[in-house]
């Protein structure tokens, strides 16, 4: 099941309280500052939106100025509502990984809720056991998930029967059919994006070095390039599609297979950044200049595609950010709306609204760099 790591967005505040000479500030505390009840304070901890305007502004200075942090263990003992969220994964990219955790971790600290770390295996014919002992034992509130978990219809089947919240971070082209729970991000249009570009530089022998098939990522980037391929009358070449895994080394020994050929190739965009990097290896090995002679393409802007030299141009993705949207629509979700009077409903703004259609779905951005250049003549 892997290691997990609890990383809670609350920690518990060591600041000092002059007044009262004490070593924690606590809710009372708060409460006595602001000359409100210790139940008001813990409303507008848990942003209900019965609190008056006046009060949650003079609660909120109180806690700015005290320097209060809610203790979230003590939070969610005393309250039949979880304050958990939890994000599962299966990914070997740290950097994928890293900038998903950072985006929500940032949203579960503004927004007053903890965050579970669950790395695991998406192959096993255990995991929608283990999400079910993940959600029971641990008290999770909801779930965000990416691919390939995301994309699983049994993993959503086994959150629905636990009633449980969560949103998928999936790649498509629309919001429809999946608005409701999901962040979309349009990897399609962006690989278009990047072929494009390449052609415009004179390449018409470009390569495609895919990712895992089982990754809906590296199906919709496929069809963005052949998508480019096709709008510029150029025929899609089998033997330039070469599949393979998100990893460095999958990128370097498909180039230097593929550049030792007789196949013709004066571009090569990879499915990710380390696959582009893995490739701008092997040419160096083999003495090939980028990007005199052969252009290299990635996708996500990660630090493989900084880093490298020359630096790769590539489809730049925040995971942070996306991931952030991610949190802020579930946690939208989790919160309990159907005790609220029916005129407070009506007047909140609903998850379409608030997370609006620019925050749910994505769309990479091309990112010119040094490692692509106009075609050579062969």
């Amino acid at each position: 099941m892997g290691i997990k790591l609890f990383l809670t967005a609350c920690s518990i505040a060591a600041s000092k309280l002059k007044e009262h000479s004490v070593s924690t500030i606590t809710i009372n505390h708060v409460a006595e500052r602001a000359g409100v009840s210790i139940t008001t304070v813990s409303r507008v901890i848990n942003n209900e939106p019965s609190v008056r305007k006046k009060t949650q502004e003079k609660v909120l200075a109180a806690i700015k100025e005290l320097d209060y942090q809610p203790n979230l263990s003590a939070r969610n003992l005393g309250s039949a509502k979880s304050y958990v969220m939890a994000y599962a994964y299966d990914n070997p990219n740290t950097y994928y990984v890293t900038g998903m955790q950072n985006g929500i971790l940032e949203a579960s600290r503004e927004q007053g809720y903890g965050l579970l770390i669950h790395p695991c295996d998406s192959s096993s014919e255990a995991i929608n056991d283990e999400l079910r002992d993940l959600v029971r034992r641990s008290r999770i509130a909801g779930l965000i998930l990416t691919p390939p978990l995301s994309e699983m219809e049994t993993v959503t089947e086994t959150l629905q029967e636990l009633d449980v919240e969560f949103v998928r971070i999936l790649s498509g082209e629309k919001l429809e059919g999946q608005a409701e729970n999901s962040i979309i991000v349009n990897d399609r249009k962006a690989a278009y994006d990047v072929t494009e570009y390449l052609i415009g530089l004179g390449h018409k022998h470009i390569a495609f070095f895919s990712g895992e098939e089982g990754h809906g990522s590296s199906t919709e980037r496929l069809e963005g390039y052949k998508a480019a391929l096709s709008n510029h009358n150029i025929p899609v070449n089998d033997a330039l599609i070469v599949p393979g895994e998100y990893s460095y080394e999958s990128g370097d020994m498909r180039a230097r297979d593929l550049l030792s050929s007789s196949t013709p190739v004066t571009a090569i965009f990879g499915c990710n950044d380390e696959i582009a990097a893995g490739a701008l290896h092997a040419a160096r090995l083999l003495n090939i200049s980028v990007p005199d002679q052969l252009s290299i393409a990635g996708f996500e802007d990660s630090p493989y595609s900084r880093q490298a030299w020359p630096k790769i141009t590539t489809a730049q993705q925040s995971n942070s950010t996306i991931s952030h949207s991610a949190a802020e629509l579930l946690i939208d979700k989790m919160r309990p709306q159907k005790s609220l009077p029916k005129k407070t409903r009506d007047a909140r703004e609903d998850v379409t609204r608030k997370i609006g259609p620019d925050d749910r779905l994505y769309t990479p951005t091309l990112l010119v760099r040094d490692s692509t250049g106009p075609a050579p003549t062969i």
